[in-house]
This record gives structure tokens, C-alpha cells and sequence, in this order.
């Protein structure tokens, strides 16, 4: 129903473009790794897909207020996002469990490996979490790159703005027996890699190999301390 409803407005103020539809399969689970631009991500890529794709989101997401907050809170639940708590002990592992069980029920499930949006624009290296879901699903992960998101809705921003959205979506990812049968730590991280390497030639970004979640806090510290009133 949403994709009924948001799918003509979608066309119309942002003309979303999508290549390489054609490598996700039509039926049975599979991952879907994409770069992490902006919030309005986890909008284009569900709706431009021809199957549903669920993502995490954070628990208050689905509570927040305001106008705009509501409209995402009916999106959220209308397409049947996974809503994430991100304040418990176990809150990523719980994460890539429910995961984990929508794939094996064959489900897409997009994820981004970066963990969090990028906080300038350049694509960060990846958490070893995708590595994890590969190998205990063993189902095929999809690089996928995300274009003019945030120019539509950069970071602080509530209203977007008239753009174009392009999603490129690559062949799925082959990985090789030493990767998978390395050290399972070291074979999740390989992994990582491997997925940030081809969503880098997809996306065409800068890559940093450092956290996104790092640099996040690199430039929290920079700033000035806000004056007491």
C-alpha cells in the first residue's frame, strides 16, 4: 500500500532512477549493502525495488512526534521495518538476529554497513556485522549504491528538497574460500571490506578506512563547547 500511495510522488519530485534491478532475485533472501547518505534512504531503496526490503530503525523513530516524525513513524510501519533498541546491552546482536531470521523466511534485508550515515559525503569502512549475516545465512549479499540522497535531505535537515536519486545495484558478491574460512572474526571484517570495496565503484565516493561512528566523534569533540546561559 505505501508503495501505491508514496510511489507516484516519489517519480514525480525526484525522477529515482534504477540500474541493475536485475541481479536482485525474484524470490528467496538475500542482502542488500548499501552506502549511507540520508535518512530518506531507507525510503528510495524499499519503494525502487520491485520486492519489499525491510531495515532496522531506531525504536523512537517509530514514536517521535511532530508532523514530519508521523509521516516516517506511518512509513516505518506501514513497509515493516525492524525496529531496532539501540540502548540495550545487546542491541546490535539482537539486530542481526531478527535479521538473520527474515532472511532465512526469504526475505530482502537491506543493511548498511557503514552503521551510521556518513558525516561528510565520503564512504566509511564497514562493520563487521554484513560479514556476520553472510555467513550464518550463506544467502547472496547485493552491493548497492545510493546517489543524490543527500543533496535531497542533507544531515539536520526536515524538509527535503527537488533532486535526483539514482540507485546503482551491482552483481552479487562472490566470496572467496580463504575469506570464508579464515578466523570467523577475520572473515567477517574480510567481508566488510570486500562489500565497502564494491559499493565504493557503485557510489563513486572517497573511501576512509576508519568508522563512520569515529569520525562522528572526531568532529563532536572539535566543536566549540555551546555557552551557558
Amino acid at each position: 500500500m505505501s508503495r501505491v500511495l508514496a510511489g507516484p510522488f516519489l517519480h514525480t519530485i525526484w525522477r529515482p532512477k534504477v540500474t541493475g534491478a536485475e541481479h536482485v532475485p525474484a524470490s528467496g533472501g538475500a542482502i542488500l549493502a548499501a552506502n549511507h547518505q540520508s535518512v530518506v534512504d531507507s525510503i528510495f531503496l524499499p519503494l525502487m525495488m520491485d520486492r519489499p526490503v525491510t531495515f532496522s530503525a531506531k525504536s523512537e523513530y517509530f514514536t517521535a512526534s511532530g508532523p514530519a516524525a508521523r509521516l516516517w513513524a506511518w512509513y516505518l510501519k506501514a513497509t515493516n521495518q525492524l525496529q531496532m533498541d539501540r540502548d540495550g546491552p545487546r542491541a546490535a546482536q539482537d539486530t542481526l538476529e531478527a535479521a538473520l531470521a527474515l532472511l532465512r523466511e526469504g526475505n530482502l534485508f537491506g543493511i548498511y554497513p557503514e552503521g551510521t550515515r556518513s558525516p561528510d559525503g565520503r564512504l566509511y569502512r564497514g562493520r563487521p556485522g554484513v560479514g556476520w549475516l553472510a555467513l550464518k545465512s550463506g544467502l547472496p549479499v547485493i552491493p548497492v549504491g545510493i546517489h543524490g540522497t543527500r543533496r535531497v535531505l542533507p544531515p539536520g535537515h526536515v524538509v527535503p528538497r527537488p533532486g535526483r536519486i539514482e540507485l546503482r545495484i551491482g552483481a552479487p558478491l562472490e566470496f572467496a574460500a580463504s575469506v570464508t574460512s579464515a578466523p570467523p572474526g577475520k572473515a567477517r571484517q574480510l567481508i566488510a571490506e570486500q562489500v565497502m570495496a564494491a559499493i565504493k565503484e557503485l557510489s563513486g565516493q572517497e573511501y576512509v578506512h576508519m568508522y563512520a561512528s569515529d569520525r562522528k566523534a572526531e568532529l563532536a569533540a572539535a566543536q566549540p563547547p555551546k555557552p551557558k546561559r
